[in-house]
This record gives structure tokens, C-alpha cells and sequence, in this order.
């Protein structure tokens, strides 16, 4: 169990964080970024949960569970280690890639398809949800440009990438089953 007595520490007042493993690092850094985006993913998440209702926000209350356990993952480098940690890393798993995935699929099956490109907006929720699917996939990408230099969970940025996908569906979802959707007209405004 997390205790947290006291919120400020000081300890980052001269630009560095703790890491999982207790390394320290620049607040810049590749990791902190990363991790930091998927933190920010999170909050947009909590927005659009205030627009979403049973089942769909049911799903979100997961995926934001889901992404603390990718926050967790994320700031714990040093993956060969892990046999050794006096308790074991949290890491993402490739079950929470397969429930997005079964998630997609079901969202998708009562969709028609598309037929053209779409625009962010429609409804508040779906707004929202088109919000949450960039921050995740700028979080993958500054995952996927850690995973060039540091050890990364392949599994986390499986994740991110199912994550997007799946933001993007359930945004089609939230617009009436994509009757709602804002439709790209090539040149229109030229």
C-alpha cells in the first residue's frame, strides 16, 4: 500500500526525480518524459470519464488503472534486473494488450466502416476521447524513442499503441455509433 504523509519533498528542487529503482535523474529526461506523458494521458481520461457512462466508462476506469501500471512500468528501468528486485517490477502484460484488442474488435463490429478520413470532435465524450488518443500517441513515441537507447517493456508500448486504437474507436463509439462523425473533405476550404 502507498502512504503519502507529506506531498512535498523538495528533493526535485534542483531539476531531478527518483526513479522506480531509486536512480536519480534529470526531470528531462527521456524516461521522466515518457512516463510523465502516459501521466497526462491519464488526466485526459478523467475528463472524458465526466462525459462517459456504463459500460464505456467502466473501460476507462480500467484503461486509467492501466495506465499508473504502464506509469509504474515505465519509471523502473533496468528490465534484466528484475529477478533480483527485492519485490517484483510491476510490468505490463500482454493480457492487458489482448483485452484492448477484444475491446476494439467489439466497438468496431457495430460500426460501418469508414469510408473517409475523420475529424476530432462530434460530441463532448468523443472530443475528449480524440484528446486521449494523440497524448497516447505522443506517449508511444517517446516510449518507442526510449526504447533506442534504455530497456523497455515491449509490452508497455504494445500498449500505447493498442491504446490509441482503441481511443479512436471508442470516439466513433461516443458519436452515435459513427453517425456523429465529423467527416474530412479533402481541399474543401481552398
Amino acid at each position: 500500500m502507498v502512504v503519502l504523509n507529506k506531498i512535498y519533498t523538495k528533493t526535485g528542487d534542483h531539476g531531478e526525480t527518483a526513479l522506480g529503482n531509486g536512480a536519480r535523474v534529470a526531470k528531462h529526461s527521456m524516461r521522466v518524459t515518457a512516463y510523465g506523458t502516459v501521466d497526462e494521458a491519464n488526466a485526459v481520461v478523467g475528463l472524458a470519464r465526466l462525459h462517459a457512462g456504463g459500460e464505456l466508462d467502466e473501460q476507462l476506469a480500467r484503461i486509467q488503472n492501466d495506465l499508473f501500471d504502464l506509469g509504474a512500468d515505465l519509471c523502473r528501468p533496468d528490465m534484466e534486473k528484475d529477478a533480483e528486485a527485492e519485490y517484483p517490477p510491476l510490468r505490463m502484460s500482454a493480457g492487458q494488450v489482448a483485452r484492448l484488442e477484444a475491446e476494439i474488435d467489439a466497438m468496431n463490429r457495430q460500426l460501418e466502416p469508414l469510408r473517409s478520413f475523420i475529424l476530432p470532435g462530434g460530441t463532448a465524450l468523443a472530443g475528449y476521447l480524440h484528446q486521449c488518443r494523440t497524448v497516447a500517441r505522443r506517449a508511444e513515441r517517446l516510449a518507442v524513442e526510449l526504447a533506442t537507447v534504455e530497456s523497455v517493456n515491449p509490452d508497455a508500448v504494445k500498449y500505447l499503441n493498442r491504446l490509441s486504437d482503441w481511443f479512436f474507436v471508442a470516439a466513433r463509439m461516443a458519436n452515435d455509433c459513427g453517425r456523429a462523425d465529423v467527416l474530412w473533405v479533402p481541399g474543401a476550404n481552398r
